[in-house]
């Protein structure tokens, strides 16, 4: 229905979008704006690629977009903000799958190509895709076969590491690190074998044998990804959903040169370097070496941690009112406990009376706060906190010797001063917030376990610090009935 030049110019269009959108997303105010520049973008996408040059087969296409649609449309109507972690590696492996579908799918194509134009008399009536393979010289087939490789195996792994990735955070995997006998080894095995196996499809010149290539490769990276990830223990996957991330957009792009999609390249590239980027940040903010990431074998310590001396003292809802009557300047700690307990409304109307007495109040952040990158900013801008006073710790971390009350919702590792005084902590060397400083410090927290991390915090027996045990959303709102 639409020409090229029309196709080309709706891709571009379509690419200036995504770029605006993920420059939107540098800050709070301006994300709104920046999320419905990526719908613009993406509906533009969709709709000219439907209906570009030598695209058919609209009645199953257009049904299976509808399906689609529905099924978005209700997830996202029922998904909770504690869900969106696992929800983002949900939707990450099913690019991962796309791209393995779509790189067997090209093989077969070219192959029945290659037979067809073999034949005297051609009468093969060629799909857009198989029309520019029996174009392509030699040295492009070459080219289409290392994308085709390429895209199989980043989708592999980037598929069964983010249906791990999707069991670790919603709690149906383990969350502890598990390698089978032989560690990295297996690993390393399994990427050398893959590396035969493509050469072997370069080489030969069954059809049957190059399939076959395909599909053991797939299978070699479908091993890949599941071990990778179940080798990283449950604390460290905001990093993990992060790499992913990259990972799904790399086979993106792999798909789009195998299209020869302009559009899937450039989403693909932008997708996948900004989630390596963000990977590295996350990997400075938790001391973790880039590499071992990739590897899937970090967090690990070097020996026994360190004995925690004392005890937790519990604390009531009254004692924490009249600390907070009587403190000037107050910082709140939100971790992933407040997203579970949905209590994010009850320390947004916390925050507005402290604010009406004429306390200082902020918030820190810690970049790995949560199990996604940016999940305490998203919920506190839900419940109406002002921009203004939500910080990153960099900003923050300096100011808690001078603070009064220190208050910590539902979060462990990145208050955990272990991570500073136990070079043989798991989390050893990663910066973190700095509350035991801070004059008074209370901590939400259901129980006395040591949490989803597993790691033992020697905060929580500090002589400054008192326990209020609990839901948090419960003793929130107790609270507040507590405050004059």
């Amino acid at each position: 229905m639409f020409g090229q030049q029309l196709v080309t110019a709706a891709s571009i269009a379509a690419s200036v979008l995504f770029i605006l959108s993920l420059g939107g997303l540098r800050d709070q105010e301006s994300a709104k704006r920046a999320v419905w520049y990526g719908i613009a973008g993406m509906a533009l996408a969709v709709f000219f690629t439907m209906f570009g040059p030598g695209i058919g087969g609209y009645w199953l296409m257009i049904p299976m977009i509808a399906v689609g649609a529905v099924i978005g449309a209700v997830v996202a109507q029922r998904v909770q903000m504690t869900e969106m972690p696992q929800l983002v590696a949900a939707l990450h492996s099913f690019v991962g799958l796309a791209a393995v579908f779509v790189g067997i799918n090209a093989e077969i194509e070219r192959l029945r190509v290659a037979a067809e134009m073999a034949r005297p008399a051609s009468t093969l009536n060629f799909s857009a895709f198989a029309a520019k393979v029996a174009e392509k010289t030699p040295a492009e087939i070459t080219f289409l076969q290392i994308e085709v490789v390429l895209g199989v195996f980043i989708g592999a792994v980037t598929f069964t590491g983010s249906v791990i990735a999707f069991g670790k955070l919603a709690g149906k995997v383990d969350g502890k690190p598990k390698k089978l006998p032989g560690g990295h080894m297996l690993n390393l095995g399994a990427v050398i074998a893959c590396l035969l196996l493509a050469i072997l499809y370069f080489t030969t010149e069954s059809g049957a044998v190059s399939i076959l290539s395909l599909l053991l490769i797939a299978a070699l990276a479908f091993f890949v990804g599941y071990h990778l990830i179940m080798g990283i223990g449950g604390a460290d996957m905001p990093v993990v959903v992060s790499m992913l991330n990259s990972y799904s957009g790399w086979a993106a792009a792999a798909i789009g040169f195998t299209l020869s999609n302009d559009l899937l390249i450039v989403t693909g590239a932008l997708v996948g370097s900004s989630g390596a980027i963000l990977s590295y940040i996350m990997c400075k903010a938790m001391n973790r070496s880039f590499i071992s990431v990739i590897l899937g074998g970090f967090g690990g310590s070097t020996g026994p941690a360190a004995e925690v001396e004392g005890e937790m003292v519990a604390t009531s809802t009254d004692e924490v009112a009249s600390a907070l009557d009587e403190a000037d300047s107050v910082i709140i700690v939100p971790g992933y406990g407040m997203a579970v307990a949905q209590a994010q409304n009850a320390v947004s109307e916390l925050t507005k009376r402290l604010r009406d007495k004429g306390k200082e109040v902020r918030f820190a952040i810690h970049p790995v706060a949560g199990r996604l990158p940016g999940h305490m900013n998203v919920l506190l801008a839900e419940a109406k906190v002002p921009y203004d006073i939500v910080l990153e710790m960099e900003e923050i971390n300096d100011d808690f010797p001078e603070t009064d009350v220190a208050i910590v919702i539902g979060s462990n590792d990145i208050v955990n001063p272990a991570a500073q005084d136990d070079p043989n902590s798991p989390i050893a060397g990663m910066p973190v917030l700095e509350v035991w400083k801070a004059k008074q410090v209370f901590v939400s927290k259901r129980g006395q376990g040591t949490g989803y991390s597993g790691i033992e915090n020697p905060l929580f027996f500090k002589d400054n610090t008192r326990m209020l045990y609990g839901d948090a959303k419960k003793s929130l709102d107790e609270l507040l009935t507590k405050m004059s």
